[in-house]
């Protein structure tokens, strides 16, 4: 969970990871649906939540203005937003994520003037809130940005407009289902993202009495209604998390049992894990057991959005593509700086290289630009352990731990509690494999 002291990871690897883990509830769609029941006049219950640092954190913003957040057992949230009274979200105690400027749109149904704190989360890349604030203006909203965060207005309800997204980002599509949702009128979201936690999210909107029609491509369509009601929602389990255990799996060349994932939300992940080598065998609806099939390969990965391959999961297959036999390139296309972490890998053993160019086909936002965006992985290199690793955040983070956990020796990772924002009870569910590794506090 978030808190302010300081914490490590003291792993010892170089042993084949072996065992079973059941993946937690996803952070991507807890936080987001935890803001939806904000939208409702009655109650709503999330169930398979994780206990991480965001959910914490988005509790702290929502109790702040008088929602009754309630654990009603291990897992459970009750969210009842009717004693709401105040719309003006401070700063948690607990620190600041992406979640401030999603309250934003949901809030200015309740309210005419809503104020948010600027948004705390991980430095990897500018992250633009234009799009946010540009779908509030479009249903008549006016934004203001001062020196404290962000100020939203409206002098009668919202109304429904065409919003173009120039980019299909997640968050920027969910603060227009939020805004489209109670609006006057029709909303049309074109260019929209159409992640499975998106999708999650329209199915919870419309379990609460909202209208939402998509299609074949990237258009949403909005049917406002005058009001929504609490939902009964369980939390999918999380595609990121279920990618990096795979990776622990083959990377180590272990053998994994990853429970509480449905195998669909991997999508282009799988693909790309049967051909550098990777096997995989559905054991169930929602288990799927991950091991090393053949000696690693090389392979060109370019992150995309959905259904591209998450820019989420290139962090821990970075640490599988070092294990491979020759040369492989990631391209990243969703985010400009996501590639400091590698330079903790090369004090592992690790040999990579960045550069400005796009090394790859699929369109990208930061072709002629002066970002590393593109990545050159050279392999195979075997791990060795160095006193500590610092996380750069928690993406990062779980992909040192994974890293650490290929090395032959023991690593101390520090920055755990940021790990945690996304990443719950990591150390009783590795140790319950077999790998060696304790929480120390620093």
């Amino acid at each position: 969970m978030a808190e302010s002291h300081k914490y490590a990871y003291n792993i010892t690897g170089g042993k084949p990871v072996v065992g079973e883990i059941r993946c937690l509830g996803a952070k991507n769609f807890t936080t987001k649906a935890m803001v939806a029941a904000l939208l409702a006049d009655t109650p709503t219950i999330l169930t398979n939540v994780p206990p991480i640092g965001d959910v914490t954190i988005t509790k702290e913003m929502l109790t702040s203005i008088g929602a009754k957040v309630e654990t009603i057992d291990n897992g459970t949230l009750s969210i009842d937003p009717s004693s709401i009274g105040r719309s003006s979200v401070p700063t948690p105690h607990s620190g600041s994520n992406r979640i401030p400027i999603l309250l934003l749109g949901a809030l200015l149904h309740r309210f005419e003037q809503v104020s948010v704190p600027f948004m705390g989360g991980d430095q990897i890349g500018r992250r633009s809130v234009d799009f946010h604030l540009q779908a509030i203006q479009a249903l008549g909203g006016e934004v203001e940005i001062t020196d404290d965060g962000f100020v939203a207005y409206r002098n009668k309800r919202l109304k429904g407009a065409h919003i173009k997204l120039p980019y299909p980002s997640v968050g920027a599509t969910e603060t227009c289902l939020y805004l489209g949702v109670l609006a006057e009128g029709r909303t049309t979201i074109s260019n929209a993202a159409i992640e499975p936690e998106v999708f999650e999210l329209i199915t919870m909107l419309r379990a609460m009495g909202a209208i939402i029609f998509t299609t074949s491509g990237r258009d949403i369509r909005i049917e406002g209604v005058k009001q929504l009601n609490g939902a009964h929602m369980k939390v999918l389990g999380d595609r990121i998390e279920a990618a990096s255990w795979a990776c622990l799996a083959c990377a180590s060349n272990g053998d994994i049992t990853v429970h509480g994932i449905r195998p669909e939300t991997l999508g282009n992940f799988l693909s790309y894990y049967r051909q550098v080598g990777g096997g995989f065998e559905l054991t169930g609806a929602s288990s799927i057991r991950f091991y090393r099939a053949e000696p690693l390969k090389p392979a060109i990965i370019e992150t995309d959005v959905w259904p591209g391959f998450s820019t989420d999961w290139q962090q821990p297959f970075a640490i599988l593509l070092s294990q491979a036999n020759g040369i492989s390139i990631i391209h990243e296309t969703v985010h400009e700086n996501r590639f400091g972490y590698l330079k903790a890998l090369d004090t592992l053993g690790a040999k990579t290289q960045l550069t400005t160019h796009c090394l790859g086909g699929t369109y990208c936002r930061y072709r002629e630009s002066n970002f590393e965006h593109s990545a050159i992985i050279i392999g195979p290199t075997p791990f060795t352990a160095v006193d500590q690793i610092a996380t750069p955040d928690l993406r990062a983070g779980l992909a040192y731990v994974i890293a650490a956990a290929v090395a032959r020796g023991t690593t101390q990772v520090t920055g755990a509690e940021l790990v945690e924002r996304g990443y719950g009870d990591i150390v009783p569910r590795l140790a319950a494999m077999n790998l060696q590794i304790e929480r120390v506090a620093l």
